[in-house]
């Protein structure tokens, strides 16, 4: 598997994953509907960088880095990571999620925070704290479950520093 900065040409084969992801519903907060130019903006542009994981020359996931804030908080980074159905179970999330942390401390962040983990993602929960990340905070009610309804969404933090 190899992990790389994605182009701008990735976007077509990352379009799959980020439609299947957002458009369930149940882990992100964008818009299920949202559009494939909405998703460009939102996956392409707006963060700082963006990653691919490919094997065989197939993009199986992908994240973006950005600063979670400007100014006095530009020291700590958001990321957000996304995985194909059909390659979930192999360590991808893993994965991306060490390269994000490396990389993250390459452009000089000192801090990596998660801003809105649905509390039902137990898989990425439990992910998220096996790699060293702590709930500093709890929103109740905060993410609209399609089936389980409002659940708590959870702030998570890991400083990367030495």
């Amino acid at each position: 598997m190899n992990i790389r900065e994605a182009s701008k040409e990735d976007f077509d084969a990352i379009w799959p994953v980020f439609k299947e992801v957002a458009s369930a519903g149940d882990t992100y907060g964008y818009r299920r509907d949202t559009t494939k130019e909405q998703a460009f903006h939102l996956w392409m542009e707006y963060p700082r960088k963006t990653y691919v994981a490919e094997e065989d020359d197939k993009i199986l996931g992908t994240y973006y880095i950005k600063s979670n804030n400007e100014g006095p908080g530009a020291h700590v980074c958001n990321c957000g990571y996304m995985v194909a159905s059909t390659a979930r179970g192999k360590g991808l999330a893993t994965r991306m999620c060490e390269h994000s942390q490396q990389e993250a401390v390459k452009l000089g962040y000192k801090a990596m925070q998660f801003n809105f983990v649905a509390s039902s993602n137990e898989g990425a929960v439990r992910l998220w704290n096996g790699l060293g990340f702590e709930t500093v905070g709890t929103l109740p009610r905060a993410f609209n479950h399609p089936e389980r309804g409002l659940v708590d969404a959870l702030v998570m933090y890991k400083w990367l520093a030495e």
